[in-house]
């Protein structure tokens, strides 16, 4: 069995799709509108296969939960798998440059990983580790 896709809602579509597609190598395919229900979405696949759905809908309230300074319940963050240490250093100091923040790292674990820890556009957070 495999994990499918996770899904993030957005009130940026294509301001998140862009980061994505620029900072992570995704893919994307073409916009999904069903207008009825007022939804639009976006599929991303990143060179594992891995799939991320990116959907819009205006009556989806804001998350009140601080994602920033705290941590909550549920699904934390997403995790980006690359091969070196010199990959997460370099992807963490164009992260930087770029203006997004680095909330932790990049450092070792104590469960083998050399990671660093970042925002997305919309504060979901992110990894972005290497078996060190």
């Amino acid at each position: 069995m495999t994990l499918e896709h996770v899904a993030i809602w957005t009130e940026e579509l294509e301001r998140l799709r862009a980061y994505y597609e620029k900072y992570f190598g995704a893919q994307s395919n073409a916009k999904y509108t069903n207008e009825g229900k007022q939804f639009q979405s976006y599929f991303l696949t990143f060179a594992s296969g891995a799939r991320l759905e990116l959907m819009t809908k205006p009556d989806v309230p804001a998350n009140l939960n601080d994602t920033v300074q705290r941590q909550h319940r549920g699904i934390i963050h997403l995790a980006f798998g690359v091969d070196t240490v010199a990959e997460v250093e370099a992807k963490a100091q164009e992260l930087r440059h770029a203006g997004y923040p680095i909330l932790s790292g990049p450092r070792r674990t104590g469960d083998g990983y050399y990671e660093f820890e970042t925002l997305d556009p919309d504060n979901n957070r992110l990894e972005v580790t290497a078996l060190a």
